[in-house]
């Protein structure tokens, strides 16, 4: 086959390598790519929110399969212009992509399938968003309704913060991501991601993990779009998994099919656990970034197998054959970062590491210049490793991390904690 992979980010590197392990793949073209994606395998200027532009590059490049990466491409209907152009695709319609692309329409579906989830309200201006979390108290928990690249969500630990965040998010802070706003209660718990693909009418799990949303170590600062994630996840046990399936996917799944529009792609759920069980925190219509680089570590060529199969509707014939093994990613981002930071900064080491089933760099912000490898991102590169312990995959990774020289680049160093202590 021939496939594209639309995206250029650290999830799009690991995909890439993934789908490249496997024999299928005769071609693979990611779109656009980055300097680590380029190291092994094509990388095209596309513009791919631009749903015609995919399809004539597709056409005109005999593509047999796309997978979509990123949630922007979902959200514009790109995934749509491909079903109608006869391409096979992985990646949900935009219609089924609200439920990532827009919080309140997540919670109106969990309304109607009974599918546990935060209480909520929703609103259109500042004023009665004031009101309500005054009423409520806090901690509360302040949500941009749109896309904001994994940053449009405040736990706001005082009443006082959340009208700050409410009046950031109405003010402008998130774009249009934030005109409408979603206030939901705060849950206490463990969370958790669990991974199923859907093919519209079947349902299969695919894989657990925990990432570290906030800046510091200890999970302290800002959220940020993640500083790292492990694999498996304690805390999703299968008594857990199985509860999830039952009293939130399966229904999800079933409401949007009856809505009249049937999922079908990677659904990612981000899961508040506490005593045994699961309440949904929300929904991702992608792979997790940079939880995907950990599931694609332990994946492996399978990979694309199951998205294939997903995408031909031919999951209830699937399965997934898991090793007993562990892996983890540490993401190396650049200073100042989720807030303004300086580009361009040569980074060092990389050619000494190893690329092995077992040890990766999947890169995230990065460009070639002038031979070298250099920082254009937040997230810069994602250094992962699997072991046949959460310990020994940590221990590889982190000597992977003191290898590299990142001049004005930094990492949590606590990465998998929770499992670990």
């Amino acid at each position: 086959m021939n496939i594209l992979i639309l995206g250029g980010g650290g999830r799009e590197h690991s995909l890439a390598w993934a789908v490249l392990q496997n024999p299928k793949c005769d071609r693979l073209v990611v779109a656009p790519g980055n300097a680590g994606i380029a190291a092994i395998a094509e990388c095209a200027s596309l513009d791919i929110e631009d749903g015609g532009a995919v399809v004539g590059f597709v056409e005109a490049e005999s593509i047999d399969f796309v997978i979509v990466g990123p949630e922007a491409p979902l959200a514009a209907g790109v995934a749509d212009r491909l079903r109608d152009a006869g391409v096979l695709v992985f990646g949900p319609s935009q219609a089924a992509a609200q439920l990532e692309a827009s919080k309140a329409f997540t919670k109106a579906v969990c309304d109607a399938a009974g599918a546990p989830t935060a209480a909520y309200g929703h609103f259109t201006e500042a004023n009665a968003a004031r009101e309500y979390v005054s009423a409520q108290g806090a901690p509360i928990v302040v949500k941009a309704d749109g896309l904001a690249a994994g940053k449009g969500v405040i736990i706001a630990e005082t009443v006082a913060d959340a009208h700050a965040a409410i009046d950031d998010m109405f003010g402008g802070a998130f774009g249009g991501a934030g005109a409408e706003v979603v206030i939901e209660e705060f849950m206490e718990g463990e969370e958790a991601s669990f991974f199923v693909l859907c093919d519209g009418t079947d349902v299969l799990p695919i894989g657990t993990a925990q990432d570290h949303k906030r800046v510091g170590e200890g999970d302290t600062g800002p959220n940020t779009g993640g500083m790292g994630a492990y694999t498996p996840a304690p805390v999703l046990t299968d008594a857990v998994a199985e509860r999830a399936l039952s009293e939130i996917i399966r229904p999800t799944m079933a409401e949007m099919a009856k809505r009249g529009m049937p999922y079908q792609g990677v659904l990612y759920a981000g899961l508040m656990i506490k005593d045994g069980a699961p309440r949904l925190v929300e929904y991702n219509v992608r792979f997790g970034d940079p939880e995907c680089q950990v599931m694609m570590m332990r994946l492996g060529a399978q990979a694309l197998d199951l998205m294939h199969a997903a995408a031909e509707g031919r999951l209830n014939t699937a399965q997934v054959n898991w090793a007993d093994d562990h892996a983890i990613t540490v993401v190396m981002a650049a200073d100042g970062y989720p807030g303004s930071y300086d580009k361009g900064a040569v980074i060092g080491g990389l050619d000494s590491l190893p690329e092995t089933s077992s040890q990766m760099v999947f890169h995230a912000g990065t460009t070639e210049k002038d031979g070298k490898i250099t920082a254009s991102g937040g997230r810069v590169l994602n250094v992962t490793a699997r072991g046949p312990s959460l310990r020994a995959a940590a221990d590889a990774a982190y000597a992977m991390v003191d290898a590299i020289d990142f001049p004005g680049g930094f990492c949590r160093r606590d990465i998998g904690w929770r499992a670990l202590d």
